[in-house]
């Protein structure tokens, strides 16, 4: 329900041509400019967004009107950024007819979205990609922009399907490096704390959440230094910026991490790395194992330490 105060009325002439922002099920309650806020990167941002008619199933809301969760959200074209040319495509580390592994780049971002609405990874990839929605083709797991390493993607609808089904039954396997500052307790250890969108920054995702959802990682010693450790991990669950949480809550900061971890001048980008994937191939059966070596900035940091 709104607040007595919106502006209930449908837009006339208002031009929105971005990809529409489904409201989660679990964003129901929020405030409409602290979910635009977590889509665009900033309160100021949400803030033109509102000023300039964004359009919550149709109609202009008020920045205060609460969101019910399943609505259609569809933003100006003005408060968007302007185009972006497609970036170079990343290297595919393996494919065949039905699916691609892509190592994708730091600083890459994978698909459209309300504060990147072109010059993504599916822009690389137009023409490869195939099923789930347009903005998205192709994509059923995703990396955040400044984390680098493999994914997997579908090239034909009935791919889509059935990846996205491994991703749900949790049997597609992820291993990540992360550098972080400070030293682990133990050897090996397992994280298990729900985390969500913040409730005081909805730009960031923390254990202090009004929509908290369970989410479980996995760590290993690799290797230690006199202020570092390189570790290993795994995810069961794949939520939302979950490994650079889950290593700050238990305070083991993700190198070059701006937003959780522990920023460096010496890099310009946090220190987490998708080293490797494995799964069943959804149509012959066989396994997949790809790896994917560190990025030379990171091998260059690393080297820095001995």
């Amino acid at each position: 329900m709104g607040d007595p105060d919106e502006l209930d009325q449908t837009a006339h002439g208002t031009a929105v041509s971005a990809p529409p922002l489904q409201v989660p099920i679990e964003a129901a309650g929020e405030r409409l400019d602290w979910f635009l806020a977590s889509q665009l990167g900033s309160r100021s941002a949400a803030a033109r967004a509102v000023e300039a008619g964004a359009l919550v199933d149709g109609r202009v809301r008020p920045k205060s009107y609460r969101l019910e969760g399943g609505e259609r959200v569809e933003l100006p074209d003005r408060v968007l950024p302007p185009p972006q040319p497609p970036p170079e495509p990343p290297r595919i580390a393996w494919s065949d007819e039905h699916l691609a592994v892509v190592d994708k780049p730091a600083g890459l971002v994978v698909h459209p979205g309300a504060g990147r609405p072109s010059g993504t990874m599916v822009d690389a990839l137009s023409g490869m990609l195939a099923g789930g929605e347009a903005h998205r083709r192709g994509i059923v797991h995703r990396l955040d922009r400044d984390t680098s390493g493999l994914l997997v993607v579908a090239r034909s609808e009935e791919a889509f399907r059935r990846l996205s089904g491994l991703v749900r039954r949790r049997e597609l396997e992820r291993t990540y490096l992360a550098l972080v500052r400070g030293h682990p307790r133990s050897h090996s250890g397992r994280i298990e704390a729900a985390i969500g969108r913040d409730r005081s920054e909805p730009t960031r995702i923390s254990l202090d959440s009004d929509s908290p959802r369970d989410a479980v990682t996995h760590f290993e010693l690799v290797r230690a230094w006199d202020a570092h450790a390189l570790l290993k991990v795994k995810l069961d669950t794949g939520r939302m910026h979950q490994i650079r949480v889950h290593l700050a809550a238990i305070d083991l900061p993700i190198v070059g991490d701006a937003v959780y971890g522990a920023t460096d001048p010496a890099l310009s980008r946090q220190f987490l790395h998708a080293a490797g994937l494995g799964f069943t191939h959804p149509f012959s059966g066989e396994e997949v194992i790809v790896s994917s070596p560190l990025p030379p900035e990171l091998q260059r940091y690393l080297d820095a330490l001995d």
